[in-house]
């Protein structure tokens, strides 16, 4: 199966053209290029927690230490953890 990014993990629609992406605007982690490739992923796609102003589907999480706890009990980062370790 292929590495999945974030947004295609979560079916949030907030990548470029996605269905929420008018809505919602565009998420950070699927145009910030500064973390590209990392994990295997498209843009930050694949270590969004490390993207401040990042969003969960309920609501915007602004800079990583107010984000982090709500990113580590998050499934999407429980599954890149466990196959980058494999």
């Amino acid at each position: 199966m292929a590495k999945q990014n974030c947004w295609e993990f979560k079916k949030c629609g907030r990548q470029p053209g996605g269905p929420k992406a008018a809505e919602l605007g565009v998420c950070m982690a699927a145009t910030d290029a500064t973390l590209a490739g990392q994990n295997g992923g498209k843009a930050a796609g694949r270590i969004c927690w490390k993207i401040a102003g990042s969003m969960s589907p309920d609501k915007k999480r602004g800079v990583f230490s107010a984000k982090l706890l709500t990113c580590l009990a998050c499934d999407f980062y429980s599954v890149v953890q466990a196959e980058e370790k494999k």
